[in-house]
């Protein structure tokens, strides 16, 4: 993928070069003095060099970016048992003063080269990324047993923060100068991750933007293993094909909820708006089994839309919403998220390697919130230290309403319940400082038919960057716009590019409201981000 010329723009919209590097500064680069920190490696690539990084999680093959030093650490994490983690830090020569960290997907071990080589460098950031103790893929679990605490801790929290400090640090030292500010970007267990920050080491980070985040980590996995057996086995009566889903779902989905936002488009704006009605798709006498739905098929549709409880009335998660559907079946049948939940009750939980979902039960839920894995859960409400005067912290959440790994309804839970909390305990007015943002259409981080486009993680690496480096169009230069100039966003505007490809062209916009605002078409050109404005609706 080839990155359109604004982004080798270095510091567009995010100010102006603070300190610079060279190749004679990386290749005399030492690091002094850091405790528990293993400098390992400083690597120049010039401007235009091809970039060909891989890791088990991460890979990055790109010959335009700017020239910068590729900066590599082993940070002990635990000097008793002598667990360590990788970080790296790339150090671009035209700097604009400020560290990017940016995080980790799933059960993720590996730098994440993709991203540090997609957003932070292009854009002038030194970036930061760590393995979190690990080496691994985005599903494989299997390094956390049995009873690897320390590499568990590792993930859950550590090596992200020690990595961090350690970041900073070689920052400093190369530049001969601290950055001004420091930000984090991740989704998913990357959303998680920035939110753990922000509630335990609210000092690490100025600004914060988090996607789609796997914050209540051991709720999520419960609600993984319940999403799979509302489908499987194959051979269950409930089962429903992909066929079924994109064929005969997703077109009465569309048919039921779609014109409710006032324009017909294969996009739900709030799907809050409309309660999809599966009954319609029932079978009727002799019709073709394919083209229709069974009672136990009808049933599991509404176990999966539905909030999940246990039944003690526990509140474990939230559910599907309407719009996804064509991307539904992919998440329903055990990929990605759904593989990690297996993968964290056999190696974080019960350390029984012949665990199946079939041996879950509510006990299991009640055990690991006991657990809670290397402290990997991020649900504290309480992030006055990080938002209150004393540090002015920002946060931009955001989440795509057609999201099939992570229900939206775990952002807005998350979101309210700080906002309960703050109105409870503090005179602090939320919207100053917190801010959530949602994308009709868009599936787990990206992709789907959505605006997708707007400057966060895993964007730009799938094709799909932003229209813009602006503070409107660019999440990241709107955090730092907020942080550094006071001004709070309101909306942003995203782009879908022809199948999800900046290379075929734009087409559409659409503005991204803040919760609990929501899209509505006015009227005029529906691919035009002004034939739309965000209004307030209470579901």
């Amino acid at each position: 993928m080839h990155l359109p010329p604004l982004f080798v723009l270095l510091g567009l919209a995010l100010g102006a070069t603070a300190a610079s590097g060279s190749q004679s500064t990386c290749s005399n680069f030492t690091l002094d003095d850091v405790p528990n920190v293993n400098f390992t490696a400083a690597t120049y690539y010039p401007a235009n060099a091809l970039v060909n990084i891989s890791n088990a999680y991460s890979s990055i093959d790109e010959s335009n970016l700017p020239a910068f030093c590729r900066v590599e650490l082993v940070i002990t994490t635990n000097t008793t048992a002598g667990s360590s983690a990788l970080t790296e830090v790339w150090l671009p020569d035209d700097w604009n003063g400020r560290v990017l960290t940016v995080g980790n997907g799933g059960m993720a071990g590996g730098v994440t080269v993709t991203e540090l080589g997609h957003v932070a460098v292009p854009q002038g950031f030194a970036g930061i990324s760590t393995n979190t103790g690990h080496d691994g893929t985005t599903n494989d679990g299997a390094w956390a047993g049995p009873h690897n605490d320390n590499a568990i801790v590792d993930w859950g929290w550590r090596a992200v923060h020690l990595s961090v400090l350690a970041g900073k640090e070689v920052v400093k030292q190369y530049y001969e100068t601290a950055a001004n500010k420091s930000y984090y970007l991740g989704c998913s267990n990357g959303g998680r991750q920035g939110l753990k920050e922000v509630q335990e080491f609210p000092e690490d980070f100025d600004g914060v933007v988090v996607g789609s985040p796997a914050n209540w980590w051991t709720h999520l996995q419960a609600w993984s293993i319940h999403m799979n057996l509302n489908t499987e086995p194959s051979t269950s009566p409930h089962f429903m094909t992909e066929d079924m889903w994109q064929d005969v779902i997703a077109p009465e989905v569309m048919r039921q909820c779609d014109e409710y936002d006032g324009l017909t488009d294969g996009i739900i704006n709030d799907p809050r708006t409309c309660s999809f009605r599966p009954e319609t798709l029932t079978c009727r006498p002799g019709q073709n089994a394919s083209t229709c739905l069974t009672g136990d098929q009808i049933s599991a549709l509404h176990r999966i839309y539905a909030d999940y409880y246990e039944a003690d009335q526990t509140y474990v998660f939230g559910g599907y919403y309407p719009g996804g559907e064509a991307r539904y079946y992919s998440g329903l049948v055990g990929k990605t998220q759904f593989k990690i939940g297996r993968a964290y009750f056999q190696f974080m939980v019960t350390n029984d390697t012949s665990w199946t979902i079939h041996d879950y039960n509510a006990d299991l839920l009640a055990l690991t919130d006991e657990l809670d894995p290397g402290q990997a859960n991020a649900i504290d409400p309480n992030i006055t230290a990080f938002v209150g005067p004393e540090h002015n912290g920002k946060l931009i959440q955001y989440f795509g309403w057609a999201d099939e790994l992570i229900s939206p309804g775990n952002a807005i839970h998350y979101y309210e319940t700080v906002h309960q909390f703050l109105r409870a305990n503090t005179h602090l007015d939320i919207n100053d400082f917190y801010r959530l943002f949602s994308v009709p259409g868009m599936n787990h981080c990206h992709g789907g038919l959505a605006a997708n486009a707007f400057g966060s993680v895993e964007q730009a690496s799938n094709n799909s960057p932003p229209l813009s480096l602006d503070a409107d169009h660019n999440i990241l230069a709107a955090i730092v716009r907020w942080v550094e100039e006071g001004v709070a966003p309101d909306t942003l505007t995203g782009v879908y590019y022809n199948d999800n490809d900046v290379a075929n062209g734009v087409g559409f916009t659409r503005p991204l409201c803040r919760y609990p605002y929501n899209l509505r078409y006015l009227g005029g050109d529906p691919n035009s981000a002004s034939s739309f404005e965000c209004a307030f609706h209470q579901a």
